[in-house]
């Protein structure tokens, strides 16, 4: 759960069998919708991968995007609009907050999109994330897989979570942002790596013992991948994982949480989850679960922050949740000891 992992969050799940048919149901789904002055809101998520209910709670909190109706009453987006959304989404995955860029005219947010690319060339690209590119260019997926599973293998799961996911996820999000590479290359890529990990964590869910941590996101915080990198990390570290998924709500947490003798409920939010949102939701899961369990919680729309929940342990970075585990074992270590 950490700022930079905060941009995977926000790499949307779509299912393989999807990617590699997007461009054609993209230009379907446009071709269709712009005879009545814009494109439909399906469209518009896959093309900018903002979701259908981010779209929805924009228009109606800061009165951007400006949808028209069709015929049968439903959203179309001008063109404009799309590649204004376009422009919101490639720097909130540099870790902007949308709540600032939403009030930015479309001419300031082309200059930082500008701006950002040149840093970004600057600096220089990740030679070791390099490789991942041109396989996407290629939908070469049985090369992908081999590659990714090769390097999991070399590096072992823990530094693989830890330093060559968020390389390659900067790789991919820096080749979304000058244009290298397309949105649904990026939902391909997203796809290939959560199941990569999946795998991963069920080789090694039969040796955790404690703590027991029951992970997922709240409603409208669909984000899988940053999730998984946790349970991997957590699993890697001797913990045993129950995973719900994405978008559970938090009465069904409490729910799952009094119904198994789980440690601790850790959440994650992504940089495009709203800040207020994200302390909200923690107040109100704090205040219902049992006192004994405790609730973890980081990801991008939490970076940076500085500002405390009570009752909650914000996990800043991946390489903080060995730590925290570290502190879990030792704190119930001593309350042994006391007893």
């Amino acid at each position: 759960m950490n700022i930079r992992y905060g941009h995977t969050f926000q790499l949307s799940t779509i299912f393989v069998v999807d990617k590699l048919n997007t461009q054609t149901i993209e230009s379907e789904a446009i071709s269709s919708t712009e005879c009545v002055g814009g494109v439909g809101i399906a469209a518009v998520e896959r093309d900018t991968g903002l979701g259908k209910d981010t779209l929805r709670i924009w228009e109606r909190r800061y009165g951007f995007p400006r949808p028209l109706r069709d015929a049968l009453g439903e959203r179309v987006y001008p063109v404009e609009q799309v590649e204004h959304l376009r422009l919101i989404k490639r720097l909130m995955d540099q870790g902007q907050r949308p709540g600032a860029l939403l009030r930015m005219p479309i001419a300031e947010l082309n200059e930082s999109v500008t701006d950002t690319i040149a840093k970004a060339a600057k600096v220089g690209a990740d030679d070791t994330a390099d490789w991942i590119v041109p396989l996407l260019k290629e939908r070469a997926v049985d090369q992908l897989r081999a590659e990714m599973a090769q390097r999991l293998a070399r590096d072992g799961l823990e530094r693989f979570v830890i330093e060559t996911v968020p390389a390659l996820n900067r790789r991919i999000g820096d080749g979304w942002m000058n244009g290298e590479i397309q949105i649904f290359e990026e939902h391909l890529y997203t796809e290939l790596m959560q199941n990569q990990l999946r795998s991963s964590i069920y080789g090694l869910a039969s040796r955790g013992l404690r703590p027991q941590v029951l992970l997922t996101t709240v409603k409208d915080e669909e984000h899988m991948l940053g999730l998984l990198m946790v349970e991997a990390l957590l699993v890697a570290n001797g913990a045993w994982c129950l995973s719900l998924g994405a978008q559970t709500p938090i009465a069904d947490i409490v729910g799952a949480a009094n119904g198994t003798t789980v440690d601790i409920v850790a959440l994650s939010f992504s940089g495009a989850y709203p800040w207020r949102k994200a302390r909200d939701a923690l107040i109100e899961l704090r205040a219902a679960l049992p006192v004994r369990v405790e609730l973890w919680a980081g990801g991008g729309a939490l970076a940076g922050r500085n500002r405390k929940i009570d009752g909650v342990r914000c996990i800043d970075n991946l390489r903080a949740i060995p730590l925290a585990l570290a502190d879990w074992h030792a704190t119930r270590a001593v309350a042994g000891k006391r007893r």
